[in-house]
C-alpha cells in the first residue's frame, strides 16, 4: 500500500476523469453523441457527460457561493447534452476551476443536501470539498462505464480502463 498522496490528488483524479470525457468526445461522431441507446434505454452519450459534468459543477458552484451543494436539482436539456464542442469546453472550465483549489479549500466543511426517495425528500449532511470532488469522481467512473456500453452500439471502442475504478485497475495490475 502506497503512503498517503496530498487532498489535492483528489482534483487531480477528477480532472482526469473528466479529460478522460473531453479525449472520448473527440473520437465519436456527433450524431452518436445524441443518438438514444438500445441498451440503456432513454441514456445518450451527452446525458451522461452533462450528468458527470454536472456533478462536479454543482460541489464547485455550491462552495463557491457558499452554498449547499445539490446534486439533485439541475438543468437538462443544456447545449453540453447535444454538442460535444460545448461539453468539451465546459470540462476545460470546471478542471480549471478544479486545479486552482487549494488543500484548505479541499478540506473545508461544506453541506450538501440529497434527495432520499422519488416523493422529494431531502436531507442536508456535512462533508468536505474534498470529499464531495472524490464522490463526483467515484459517481462518474459508473457513468463512464454506461458511455462505453453506449459507444460499442456504434462501434466506438475505448481503452480498456476507461469506466473501471481505481481499485479495479489497481486489482487486475496486482493479478498480472
Amino acid at each position: 500500500m502506497s503512503s498517503d498522496t496530498p487532498i489535492t490528488g483528489v482534483t487531480a483524479c477528477g480532472s482526469s476523469l473528466l479529460d478522460q470525457c473531453a479525449a472520448f468526445l473527440g473520437t465519436i461522431d456527433p450524431r452518436a453523441y445524441t443518438a438514444e441507446s438500445r441498451t440503456i434505454r432513454g441514456g445518450t452519450l451527452g446525458k451522461h457527460v452533462r450528468h458527470v459534468v454536472d456533478h462536479f459543477a454543482a460541489a464547485l458552484a455550491g462552495y463557491r457561493q457558499g452554498e449547499v451543494i445539490d446534486y439533485d436539482h439541475r438543468e437538462r436539456q443544456v447545449p453540453m447534452e447535444e454538442d460535444p464542442g460545448a461539453a468539451i469546453s465546459t470540462i476545460r472550465s470546471v478542471c480549471s476551476e478544479m486545479g486552482a483549489l487549494s488543500e484548505h479549500d479541499l478540506r473545508n466543511p461544506v453541506r450538501i443536501r440529497v434527495m432520499l426517495a422519488g416523493d422529494g425528500s431531502e436531507t442536508t449532511l456535512e462533508s468536505t470539498l474534498g470529499r464531495e470532488f472524490f464522490f463526483a469522481m467515484h459517481h462518474g467512473i459508473h457513468h463512464l462505464a454506461m458511455m462505453k456500453a453506449i459507444a460499442q452500439e456504434f462501434g466506438v471502442q475505448t481503452n480498456s480502463d476507461f469506466g473501471k475504478a481505481p481499485s479495479t485497475i489497481n486489482y487486475e495490475s496486482s493479478r498480472r
